[in-house]
């Protein structure tokens, strides 16, 4: 099918066409000539709205193999496109565990029959134990964009300096999440005068500045490519500023519910923001904002994280940690008020470059990769338009600003109702 997009602003910072308002003409899944779409071709049009390059997120939990009772590729990709996300770094905790070649290549079979692009990240210690390295060489060698034990943080020194040793061979990114599981072992919230008043146990955020302060020196050490993945304290984005400033190579991503949420919407218990990281403080979520405006803060992460009832819906304190995130990324961003430009910066360019992937610029003759949005639209997130296989997000309910229009990509365009 072919399509004329009229009255689009593109944003592509480096493209040909940036801030131009046109229409955009797709044949046969590549970028035309406008003035040569026929007469009867499909036509949409978006009244100044924006399109950018497809986005791109890292961090995002698939489910398959081995979790699809949570999350399966169709539903995946279903709630990324509805999100705006045409592509997907995804991590490692899988069942089995995604640490060695034919796992990586499973997951690239998977990205050729779907609608979205599927860039697989590798583990970087065997079963994300902690202990083993693993051969990162074979994975980088097969298509993995970057290595990291996702959601479970590294936690011995040694293995993370020769992690970070290892992929300078060949240019390669190691990401980790933060935290320091021995400070707080059995933590469920901030600690703060909230998790006080309720009752819960905190989490403090020392417990994730003193893994920031550790990799940051292993990194000056090593003069690899480092993420520090969904920080979430004040004190971690002056670490980070700091380590920018001397020169490190060193990135920092944060997850899209810590940019909307804090520590006092806990209040009532919602199960669905128990989260890792977790919410913390209004100092720290202001904190992170600005951090995000001035670049000390590179990515938004969408923190996907799907989950069964029988893991979310408990008292508190035995509720698994973890919210869906890719259908409402960009609305939370969009909370920072960032200029449109800086939008397309965030969500499809940065997330590339800290990848190595070649970013599929808006010019003609081009094939197209889009995603369409309005950050002034308002709109209420409901049960309805979860796409995912499971439920659970704190933002069913809410009133947003800031929509997904739809995307275009593998020659398919999906429209958001």
């Amino acid at each position: 099918m072919n399509y004329l997009i009229r009255n689009v602003t593109i944003l592509d910072p480096d493209g040909p066409w940036h801030l131009r308002q046109t229409n955009l003409y797709i044949r046969d899944g590549k970028i035309t000539d406008p003035g040569k779409a026929p007469g009867s071709v499909k036509e949409w049009d978006l009244n100044g709205a924006y399109c950018s390059p497809g986005w791109v997120d890292i961090g995002a939990h698939s489910g398959d193999p081995g979790f699809e009772h949570r999350e399966d590729f169709s539903t995946l990709a279903d709630a990324a496109l509805a999100g705006g996300f045409t592509g997907l770094a995804c991590f490692p905790n899988t069942a089995p565990v995604t640490h060695s070649k034919p796992g990586i290549l499973y997951m690239l079979r998977q990205s050729d029959r779907l609608p979205v692009d599927i860039y697989p990240t590798g583990a970087i210690s065997m079963d994300c134990a902690g202990t083993d390295i693993t051969e990162m060489m074979d994975m980088h060698a097969a298509g993995a964009v970057a290595f990291t034990d996702g959601k479970q943080p590294v936690q011995h020194a040694g293995l993370m300096m020769r992690a970070l040793q290892y992929v300078r061979a060949f240019d390669g990114l190691i990401i980790n999440r933060p935290m320091d599981l021995a400070i707080a072992p059995h933590g469920e919230m901030h600690e703060g005068y909230t998790s006080t008043s309720l009752g819960l146990t905190g989490i403090p955020a020392l417990a994730e500045e003193l893994i920031v302060q550790r990799d940051l020196d292993l990194l000056a050490y090593t003069g690899s490519r480092l993420l520090l993945h969904t920080i979430s304290s004040a004190r971690s984005v002056e670490l980070i500023r700091q380590a920018k400033s001397r020169g490190l190579n060193a990135m920092a991503s944060v997850a899209a519910h810590n940019l909307y949420f804090t520590d006092e919407d806990l209040a009532g218990f919602d199960s669905n923001l128990k989260l890792a990281p977790p919410l913390r403080s209004a100092d720290d979520r202001k904190a992170l904002l600005e951090a995000l405006l001035v670049g000390t803060i590179d990515l938004v992460s969408s923190n996907h994280t799907p989950l069964e009832e029988e893991a979310k819906k408990l008292e508190f304190p035995y509720a698994k940690s973890g919210a869906l995130g890719l259908e409402t990324t960009f609305s939370a961003l969009n909370t920072a008020r960032p200029a449109p430009e800086k939008l397309a910066e965030i969500l499809a360019i940065r997330p590339r470059k800290a990848l190595n992937l070649a970013v599929p610029h808006i010019e003609e003759g081009a094939a197209a990769n889009l995603t369409f949005f309005d950050p002034e639209r308002e709109w209420v997130y409901t049960g309805k338009d979860i796409r995912s296989k499971s439920r659970n997000s704190p933002f069913v309910g809410r009133t947003l600003q800031g929509k997904v229009l739809g995307t275009y990509h593998k020659g398919e365009l999906r429209k958001n109702p």
